[in-house]
């Protein structure tokens, strides 16, 4: 499977922290008007306790509930989920009880469902990959701006929450890219959503290499993305692999020469 990773690198919208036994700390965030609700979730090492604590412009206390460790994920998750809420300045305040690990990370809805006028007052632009292209069996396509060769300020950043793998994979065309458009015609588009197809060509055009013209038949999805790692093009003054452009550029014509 292929995906895009969102548009969440300028989003605001992730706050990674770290708390220690009998310490608190307030995170400041700011809510539009006109939500019909908003999601915020908390992930955290199971083995620390937390008082997690939701506060109102108005100064209403609402408290976090919690869940897992479940089955997949041996990390916890603390949430909670706001109905109507009010505009203005919110915070979350954490008190640490029993603190072993200290590291957590919070999340705010994405931009297409808050906007970037909802977002943390002191947001951190990494570990803004959006779900499903975390998992470890997608290859994960970032945006980079192929005329001057850097990346998008709205690509989603790696690694993942546990830095247990490197997401993105590779990177590549995502800003001004003429398409067809609704109607008919031509147009430029932006996002992550115009960067997945460029690799999802590349591939489809190994598959057909490799399988349906017999050259290589076992060119499945994970020998596949890693020839398209190995021969993304990467530039000598970037190290490599890292959050940002993962492997580096998508380039086709390196990776075929690789197969």
């Amino acid at each position: 499977m292929l995906l895009h990773h969102g548009n969440e690198g300028f989003g605001g919208h992730h706050y990674e922290g770290i708390i220690h036994t009998s310490e608190t700390s307030d995170i400041y965030f700011t809510l539009i008007s006109g939500l019909p609700s908003i999601f915020i979730t908390l992930w955290k090492d199971f083995s620390d306790d937390f008082e997690t604590t939701l506060i109102s412009p108005t100064g209403e206390f609402i408290d976090f509930l919690t869940s897992g460790p479940v089955p997949y994920n041996e990390e916890q998750e603390k949430f909670v989920i706001l109905n109507n809420p009010s505009a203005g300045i919110w915070r979350i305040r954490i008190r640490g009880i029993n603190v072993v690990n200290g590291r957590f990370n919070i999340w705010l809805p994405t931009v297409e469902e808050v906007t970037r006028d909802t977002s943390f007052r002191t947001p951190n632009i990494y570990t803004t990959l959006t779900l499903p292209s975390t998992s470890k069996r997608v290859i994960t396509v970032g945006a980079y701006n192929s005329r001057i060769n850097s990346v998008a300020d709205f690509s989603g950043r790696g690694y993942t929450r546990s830095n247990v793998y490197i997401k993105p994979d590779l990177v590549a065309p995502g800003i001004g890219i003429i398409t067809t458009k609704r109607g008919g015609g031509y147009d430029g588009y932006t996002g992550t959503s115009f960067s997945a197809p460029f690799v999802t060509g590349a591939a489809s055009l190994m598959l057909e290499w490799g399988i349906v013209n017999r050259n290589d038949r076992f060119l499945y999805a994970q020998r596949l993305k890693a020839f398209l790692r190995k021969g993304a093009k990467r530039e000598t003054n970037i190290a490599y692999p890292n959050p940002t452009w993962g492997y580096g550029f998508l380039c086709i014509n390196n990776t075929l020469d690789l197969l």
